[in-house]
This record gives C-alpha cells, structure tokens and sequence, in this order.
C-alpha cells in the first residue's frame, strides 16, 4: 500500500494489458513530487557547485567550458540517467518512496524517459512550474506535460513494485534458459519478454494458453522440452535478457 500519509493526495488508476487483465496503479499528486523534486534539485545544485569550485581552480588546466558541459549534461539528463539505471528513481523519489513507469504499468524505457525530461521546459515556462502545476492539478493520474509526451505515470514505490510487470527479474530467476530454435526478430524476442513480464497477471492456464499460439513456431521437429509452453516462453525469456 502507498504510504498513508501522501495517499489522500491521489486516485487509483486502472490499467489493462493487451491480454485483457486489469490491475491498479496509484500515481502521485503535486505535494509529493514537488518535495521529490526538490530533494533532486538541491542534489543538482550541490553537484555543480562543487564542479564549478573545482573547474574554477584548474581553469588553466582544463579551461571552464568544462563545467558549462557538465552542467548540461546534469541539469538535462540528471533524471533520464536515474530513470534508466535505476528504475525509473532519482535519489529524491526514492527517498519520497516513488518512481517513474509507462502508463502500462511497465517500467520506464530510454525514449519515453528522454521524451518527458526534455519537456521540463514546457512544464516550467512559467515561474514556479504553474503550467506544471496547472496540468498534474487537471489532468487524471497527475500528469504533467512530460508525463503526456513520454506516455509515464509517477507512482508510489510499493506499488510499482508489487506490479508484476516490475518483477521480470525475479521471475525470470526461477528457470532455466532456453535456446531457441530458430533466429527472432527483434519484435519477436520484445512480445517473449513481454509476455514473461504479464505472466503473473495471467495465471498458469491463461499463459499456456497464450504460449500454446506461438510456442509451436519458435520449435523445430528436434526440439525436445518436458514443461509446460508458458515454461518454455520464460525460458527463452530468460535467455534474451542476458543479450538485450
């Protein structure tokens, strides 16, 4: 469960995935992520400051562009390194016991996490963030503009990580790999991850049947396997995500 004290502050949002299974994700209002954003902010600044201390001593060495580099780099894609290697949580979400996922349910991917850092623009054209405000205010699942380009919701942490579809790893530990048969396209070895990533949400007859539609062109006649299709799919599963 969210955390109490913050949970007032939102509504449930239900999400579906393509195999038609309905699970709830409560996303964050405007109070909990100004103080996540804030935390991040001050970590920002605090970093720079020591950079621009730092560069201004060996500007004869290494000359101060240095550090009007980094501070690019920083103040544009603090957020989309955190995103990405983290889980889609900077220091000042996880410290606020939230994070950043697509609208699905699923977690945050490179392009939707460039997408909505590079909008923070739009959000604070104004002072003080007010269109930000103005659309996390209006807006179901408390979206801002970035929100909307990149298709990301923020979430309370304990239900992102009560998501099945967070849990790949943790599933994916439980079996074996497995070789495919043939050589897959990069659609292929996506949907094979996808499904290992809904297997929870479907349950162990709705998942054979879905892996009993595609098992039977991913096997050749030699190809011997005594576990179930859904098995065999995560088994795959569990091979390509050492290679993706």
């Amino acid at each position: 469960m969210p955390n109490k004290r913050y949970a007032n502050f939102d509504t449930s949002l239900k999400a579906i995935t393509p195999e038609g299974v309905e699970f709830v994700l409560s996303p964050v209002g405007f109070p909990v992520r100004t103080l996540a954003y804030a935390i991040d902010a001050t970590i920002q600044w605090t970093i720079l400051i020591i950079l621009y201390i730092v560069f201004s001593i060996l500007k004869h060495a290494f000359g101060i562009w240095i550090f009007y580099l980094m501070y690019f780099l920083i103040d544009w894609f603090y957020h989309v390194f955190f995103d990405i290697f983290f889980r889609g949580q900077s220091p000042g979400k996880r410290m606020m016991g939230i994070r950043v996922i697509r609208n699905d349910g699923s977690p945050i991917d490179p392009s939707s996490s460039l997408l909505r850092n590079l909008m923070r623009f739009a959000d604070s054209f104004f002072c003080l963030f007010s269109i930000a405000f103005i659309s996390i205010a209006a807006s179901p699942g408390f979206r801002r503009i970035g929100d909307w380009a990149g298709g990301t919701l923020v979430v309370y942490s304990s239900i992102a990580k009560n998501s099945p579809r967070s849990s790949l790893k943790a599933l994916l530990e439980k079996y074996d790999p497995v070789n495919p048969a043939r050589p897959l396209s990069q659609n292929e070895k996506q949907a094979i991850l996808n499904f290992a990533r809904r297997y929870p949400l479907l349950g162990e007859a709705r998942a054979n049947e879905i892996a009993g539609l595609y098992v039977p062109y991913l096997k050749n006649d030699d190809t011997v396997f005594n576990n179930s299709d859904s098995a065999y799919l995560i088994g795959i599963a569990r091979k390509l995500s050492g290679e993706i």
